[in-house]
């Protein structure tokens, strides 16, 4: 009876297990069969915060990357160079600055040329004309060393030189020339000026009285010169490719500027327009009955034009 009792023991034990291992087979049937797994919660982070790990993780990726050097040209062009600014300094120097100043120098000594010219020219002058009237004086008048003056009767001849140079657009006809074309340094001048006052308005220091521009001299590199000036000048053609800067070129050049001013005869003015005077123009000197220059009739012989100066 033990034993039977014993084999019902076990065989009622066996019918309880089976119905767990089939449950465990078919869940994992149903797994495998395409049932998901749930994932994990997970918690979102604000786009501010993943915006600052994505720009944290760029600067990373960027600072661990290693520097790439630029490849070299191996196409064999020759890569140009830049240029260096104290060549294009060193360059300028050399050609305009050094032009300009023995330009300059080329003027300063034509300026003491007309200088000696006029005082040779006064003393002659002076002892020609004494005999006859000894009331008419012809004076030089030394100013400083850029201008100096001739007073000859009512009349004052005023030179004066700039210290600068000067060059004109590039329209100026005279640089159409092949004398100037072959040398750019050609193109830059130093001046000249002379200019016709009436003493008295410098004796009485009349402000509002007009000077008129008689002549410009034009001096380049190569000492040659140039003249600009009026028609009653009366300067014979020239070309500045042959006319070097001498002292009986100079001579000329004085000697018909005083010809100019002497035969720039004083006008009247309109009476109507000397029937009032204020009391600046009295107490500045400035006489009622005073007249003014006819003015000169301009020649620019580069232009081939004529240019009216007026009073």
């Amino acid at each position: 009876m033990a034993d039977d009792s014993t084999s019902w023991t076990i065989a009622a034990s066996q019918p309880s297990e089976q119905p767990t291992a089939a449950a465990n087979t078919g869940a994992a049937e149903q797994t495998e069969a395409g049932a998901k797994p749930a994932k994990p919660k997970t918690t979102r982070k604000p786009k501010a915060a993943k915006q600052a790990e994505g720009s944290q993780g760029s600067v990373n990726n960027k600072a661990s990357e290693p520097y790439n050097s630029p490849e070299p040209n191996t196409d064999g062009a020759h890569m140009p160079e830049p240029e260096d600014k104290l060549d294009i300094i060193f360059e300028g120097l050399k050609q305009k600055s050094s032009a300009k100043q023995a330009i300059f120098r080329n003027t300063e000594a034509t300026f003491d040329c007309l200088r000696k010219v006029s005082q040779e020219l006064v003393v002659e002058l002076t002892r020609r004309l004494s005999p006859l009237d000894s009331s008419v004086l012809i004076e030089y008048r030394p100013i400083n060393e850029l201008e100096f003056h001739i007073k000859f009767s009512g009349d004052l001849l005023v030179f004066v030189m700039h210290s600068n140079i000067i060059t004109f657009p590039d329209d100026f006809p005279l640089f159409n020339t092949k004398f100037v074309q072959d040398d750019f340094r050609r193109r830059f001048f130093g001046h000249i000026m002379a200019y016709n006052f009436m003493a008295d308005s410098i004796k009485y220091q009349r402000m509002n009285d007009p000077g008129y521009l008689v002549g410009r001299l034009l001096i380049n590199i190569d000492n040659h010169y140039f003249i600009e000036g009026v028609k009653q000048l009366e300067m014979p053609n020239h070309d500045m490719a042959n006319d070097p800067v001498t002292h009986e070129a100079m001579r000329i050049f004085v000697e018909s500027a005083m010809i100019a001013a002497v035969n720039n005869d004083l006008i009247a003015p309109p009476i109507q327009d000397i029937q009032k005077i204020s009391v600046k123009q009295k107490v500045e000197n400035q006489q009622v009955s005073r007249g003014s220059k006819v003015g000169f009739s301009f020649r620019n012989e580069q232009r081939g034009g004529f240019e009216s100066i007026s009073s």
